[in-house]
């Protein structure tokens, strides 16, 4: 049995496809974990989510911050922006079906030792508080009020954990981490306006993520997507996945072998390619 993990596909479907054909994946041997931002700015979101819910447990997915758009503008919280290519979704026969199964998909995995996020972790958080605090949000989009957690779930404050956050805040402040982070201060404060740059390109004061001093997943194999800008990222403890697939890129897949040790990676180049900008 084989495990892969799979950067943003970003409705990009028959990428998809070609990258499962290209390792050969069998359902009934091996297992795929996709980073999150499954859907939008691609041409078929509807086909990769009817994709990935056709494969049942062997395909785990994590929610990135495209999805959760979706799921925003399917309560009317948010809506479509220029851009945008989940109206077939919103539209389809299946759509409460597709919408269910998405919001069931989990915040963060721990798979062969490896902790996976779409975005990124606060520096004050262990491997075992980011999987605690990612439940929390699951059992809200589980539960029979998400809508409503839909409603409070967007905006920048707090921009800091604080272990004393309760209700709304304490469950946006673990969205905007696991969704939307790239660089924050050694103190984990997060900064959410830069979104072209890479690594060598944070703000004054601020580091990437995983950047920081002894943040508390030193000790830990993450693994995100999130970050085209960023692109393919190979250390010993950090596998960046997004490489731009939707933006004229590669989807990658990365192969997992004793115990995350042993890293093969696997790209198809991607024919759609958006107008630059905007790479949020």
């Amino acid at each position: 049995m084989s495990l892969y993990m799979i950067g943003d596909v970003q409705g990009c479907d028959a990428a998809l496809g070609r990258l499962l054909e290209k390792i050969a994946f069998s359902p009934s041997r091996d297992r795929l974990v996709l980073l999150g931002d499954l859907v939008n700015r691609g041409p078929a979101s509807l086909g990769v989510l009817r994709r990935l819910m056709a494969l049942g447990d062997t395909a785990q997915c994590l929610l990135g911050n495209h999805d959760l758009h979706l799921l925003a503008v399917s309560q009317g919280v948010r809506k479509l922006h220029r851009g945008d290519t989940v109206a077939d979704i919103l539209q389809a026969p299946d759509s409460a079906a597709l919408l269910d199964w998405l919001r069931w998909r989990p915040m963060a995995l721990r798979e062969e030792g490896v902790l996976m996020v779409h975005a990124g972790v606060l520096p004050q958080w262990s491997a075992d508080q980011t999987l605690a605090l990612a439940s929390e949000v699951e059992s809200v989009l589980r539960g029979a009020d998400w809508g409503a957690f839909m409603h409070q779930m967007y905006g920048n404050q707090p921009d800091q954990w604080d272990d004393g956050l309760r209700g709304a805040e304490r469950l946006r402040v673990i969205v905007n981490a696991l969704t939307r982070l790239r660089y924050c201060t050694p103190e984990g404060r997060m900064e959410f306006e830069t979104k072209s740059g890479g690594a060598q390109d944070a703000p004054p004061g601020y580091l990437p993520w995983f950047e920081v001093p002894e943040r508390g997943t030193a000790g830990d194999v993450v693994a995100f997507g999130h970050w085209s800008t960023l692109g393919w990222l190979n250390r010993p403890d950090i596998l960046s996945l997004d490489t731009g697939c939707v933006w004229g890129g590669a989807l990658s897949a990365v192969k997992l072998g004793r115990g995350a040790k042993k890293r093969e990676l696997i790209q198809v180049r991607c024919e759609q390619a958006q107008a630059p900008g905007g790479r949020a």
